[in-house]
């Protein structure tokens, strides 16, 4: 008689082999019923299936090993039904358990467009926000140098507060928009998870000051009072002690231990690497860089500064219209024509896409460039992408439909 402990090894492994399949069997049937019919089967009508497919499976065996046909096996054959309906009961439970956390409608679309967990939310005001966490190390882009250990580690401590009602996809754009403009990469990937956990790669600035200069200007360093928040790209006013030059920030240093005279640098002379650079000034007595016309260049070398001011941009109106817009319930969304889709050769009047989907199209922009406000005869193109407003159901519609 075969010892006891061998008999019960020998139950597992039969268990584990001819319960495969019963268990996938199990599996499948649990989430297609919950899936379709939010129905759970029995555990009872799961335990006569398993039995039944493991004996069919079973008897298989049976037939090419006198082993386990003898009646001294009695244990082993015990054990091992105890492990196929345990591997079917487990599996079906895993599959009813998926039925119904998968969406009923899954499509390519939905999983694009899926938002962060609402208990990583922080209400911010009347509108929620979410303060993204960068874990792990700042990685390195493929292809490129890689990081300083001071620019690495202000990434990494860097704190993006965004929009919590806007996809993912669009989170992880606007967070490397910020990445990129705060501190001046050459490139930067961010991939944000449910839980609001960001991970970051990015490369170094490719080049110094001469990349950020405009074609035909030249660029003047200057110590002066500035105001807080000064910033590449803001449009600013140098006086001197007889008159005033305009001109545009390309960068902020740290002061200096003592103010020099203005310095001139060509559009094609790099500023070296380790020159540090601010964001913003902090205020008060600061170096910054400022892009010049080659005339005001050689205006102002060797010219005492007496001060610099900043010239207002102007209201932003595409932001007042955006307000305006999602006060009364619409919104503004990008849509990329399919191919093959209902816009593809047909022209925005032949669609009728405000007298069917309820949406107007704004504008359009393709490889031929932007198209304001097109006509009822305006062709959209595979590719082209279309700013299109309405409420959020008619853009659901038209956007499953056109892109």
């Amino acid at each position: 008689m075969t010892p006891l402990p061998l008999q019960i090894l020998l139950g597992v492994y039969l268990g584990l082999v001819t319960g495969i399949v019963p268990a996938l069997v199990a599996w499948g049937l649990g989430f297609l019923f919950k899936y379709l019919t939010n129905v759970t089967i029995p555990g009872f009508g799961v335990v006569v299936l398993a039995l039944a497919i493991a004996g069919v499976n079973g008897g298989l065996l049976a037939l090419n090993d006198k082993a386990i046909t003898g009646s001294a096996n009695g244990v082993a054959i015990l054990v091992a039904i105890v492990v196929v309906l345990m591997l079917s009961l487990y599996a079906h439970a895993k599959g009813d358990q998926m039925g119904a956390a998968t969406p009923k409608r899954l499509t390519l679309r939905k999983l694009a467009d899926r938002t962060l967990s609402a208990d990583v939310v922080e209400l911010v005001g009347s509108r929620g926000q979410v303060k993204l966490k960068i874990t792990g190390d700042v990685g390195d882009m493929e292809g490129s140098p890689p990081l300083p250990a001071e620019l690495r580690t202000a990434i990494r401590e860097a704190h993006l507060a965004l929009p919590a009602d806007l996809p993912l996809s669009e989170l992880e754009r606007r967070a490397e928009d910020q990445l990129r403009t705060g501190f001046d990469l050459a490139d930067v990937s961010v991939r944000i998870d449910e839980r609001g956990h960001a991970t970051v790669a990015a490369a170094p600035p490719s080049a110094g000051l001469s990349k950020r200069v405009p074609t035909g200007k030249r660029a003047v360093s200057l110590t002066t009072m500035v105001p807080t928040g000064l910033a590449a790209g803001d449009e600013v006013r140098i006086r001197t002690a007889t008159t005033s030059y305009e001109g545009t920030v390309v960068s902020v240093t740290p002061p200096a231990e003592k103010a020099a005279k203005p310095t001139v640098t060509d559009g094609g002379t790099d500023v070296p690497a380790s020159t540090p650079t601010a964001k913003t000034a902090a205020g008060g007595p600061s170096r910054v860089s400022v892009a010049v016309t080659r005339e005001t260049a050689r205006a102002l070398v060797g010219t005492e500064v007496t001060g610099l001011s900043v010239r207002s941009r102007g209201e932003r109106q595409e932001f007042e219209l955006l307000a305006l817009l999602r006060r009364s319930g619409k919104r503004l969304r990008r849509v990329t024509v399919r191919d093959d889709g209902p816009l593809d050769g047909a022209s925005i009047g032949e669609v009728g896409i405000h007298s069917t989907y309820g949406v107007v199209v704004l504008a359009a922009r393709g490889s031929s460039g932007w198209v304001l406000a097109p006509g009822s005869e305006y062709v959209a193109e595979p590719g082209q992408e279309l700013f299109v407003v309405g409420t959020p159901g008619d853009l659901d519609a038209f956007a499953e439909v056109a892109a």
